[in-house]
Formats: C-alpha cells, sequence, structure tokens
C-alpha cells in the first residue's frame, strides 16, 4: 500500500475568508517503509503574511514572493498524491484549504484524487482519551525526536507523523500476513484461495521455544501493548492465575 503523509502551512486559519497555503510537505511511505520519494513545495499565497501566522512557520511574505502560486503546481500535486492512501493530523484542516485552492481553479475536491484519508488526530484520540493528542504530545508520547521543531514546517511535521503513525500501528505489519489474491472464500479454498491441503497424514513435530525466545516475544507483546495504549486484546484477557 501507498501511504502519504501530508502536512501544510497557511497564512491563516480559515480558507472561507481569503487565507491561502504557502508550504506542502509530503512523504511517502510503501508497505511501511520510507521511500525517500517525498514532495516540498513553498508557495506563494498572492497575499500577505499575517504576523501571527509568520511567528508560527517562519515563513514571510519576502520569501515566498518568489515562489510559484499553486496553479503553477497544481499538476504536479495531483500526481504526486494520486491514488494514495493519505494520512493527515487534523485531516478536516488540511483537506479544507487543499478543497479551496481547488475550486479556484475549476479542479474537483481533494479526497476524488486519492484512495482515501486518515486522520491521524482522531486515531489518537481513540488511543488516548482525555490526554493531549498534539503532533508535539505525540511525539513524546511514543518517542519520536522532535528536537528539531523550532517552527511549524510542511515537511518536517510529515516526516514526524510518519514517524508517530508507524508507532501508533506498530507491530501491524507483522501480524497481518499476505495470504495472495483469493479466487473464493471460506475453508474449502484455503487462505491463499488454492486447493485446500489435508494435513491429518502427516506428523507435524511440535518445536517448543526455548526462555531466550519467549523473552523476546514478550518483549515484542509488551512494545506493542504500549504503542497502543494498554488496549491490546491479550493484555484484557490475560488468563487468572492458578489456585495454589
Amino acid at each position: 500500500m501507498r501511504q502519504v503523509f501530508l502536512d501544510t502551512e497557511t497564512t491563516g486559519l480559515d480558507p472561507n475568508t481569503g487565507d491561502r497555503i504557502v508550504e506542502i510537505g509530503c512523504v511517502e511511505l510503501v508497505k511501511r517503509k520510507l521511500t525517500g520519494n517525498n514532495l516540498h513545495i513553498y508557495l506563494n499565497p498572492e497575499r500577505d503574511m499575517p504576523e501571527e501566522a509568520e511567528r508560527i512557520h517562519g515563513l514571510s511574505s519576502e520569501f515566498l514572493a518568489d515562489k510559484p502560486k499553486f496553479a503553477e503546481v497544481v499538476d504536479q500535486f495531483l500526481d504526486y498524491v494520486d491514488g494514495a492512501e493519505i494520512i493527515i493530523h487534523n485531516a478536516d484542516f488540511d483537506v479544507g484549504f487543499l478543497n479551496a485552492e481547488l475550486k479556484r481553479l475549476g479542479r474537483t475536491p481533494f479526497p476524488t484524487h486519492v484512495s482515501g484519508i486518515v486522520d491521524s488526530l482522531a486515531m489518537a484520540k481513540e488511543m488516548f482519551p482525555g490526554k493531549r493528542n498534539s503532533l508535539d504530545a505525540l511525539c513524546s508520547r511514543l518517542e519520536v525526536d522532535n528536537s528539531g521543531r523550532k517552527f511549524h514546517g510542511a515537511l518536517l511535521d510529515a516526516e514526524l507523523l510518519a514517524d508517530v503513525y508507524v508507532n501508533m500501528t506498530r507491530g501491524q505489519d507483522a501480524l497481518l500476513m499476505d495470504a495472495g489474491p483469493s479466487s473464493a472464500s471460506g475453508t474449502e479454498a484455503g487462505l491463499g484461495g488454492g486447493q485446500a491441503i489435508d494435513l491429518s497424514a502427516f506428523d507435524l513435530p511440535v518445536l517448543q521455544a526455548n526462555a531466550q525466545e519467549l523473552a523476546a516475544h514478550d518483549d515484542v507483546l509488551a512494545q506493542i501493548d504500549k504503542g497502543s495504549g494498554g488496549k491490546t486484546v491479550w493484555r484484557k484477557h490475560e488468563p487468572l492465575p492458578a489456585a495454589p
């Protein structure tokens, strides 16, 4: 699966009052691995930069004056995100700005260009209810190094979000098996969609894990449990100790 972690910086909080995007940062993951195929664009917002916004991201009107306008890079941007699953922290904010920019150019809304949008803020609120779930707070909780984040920057924030997301979904790639294409359902077809094999005629040896392997296994389970906020099934349904 191709996933793109996306962040924007803007001139303000509301695209309906004329605020514009000034920076787009995208980081690509394929099969939960960074590919290095990232996208980073500064944009001329065609308006002045308010002081309060510049204090957040450090981008001045002078710096952005010679940068391309959104209309000049829209095709490059849409080609990059085409068909990907997009992960955004507080997705409504960024998608609202992207939709406004696309509407100005007569283009269809952003969600029509991608396979889906995941809001990592909604995920974090479900995993850590009642706690602060800003990107900085999640970096601290999940031990993601954000020491270089002096200003909000779209590419840096997208990179941090990718690390945070992988930590929030830790172990998922190890727990899911690629069963291959399936042409039928049910046990008769087998997991891979091929012919079922009767194993009753085979004498299969049982290999017991040694103490070192059991300890390593328990450590992995503990890491997954920590990353999920203590919501793993095996912690909720651990067997009671045997009666003396």
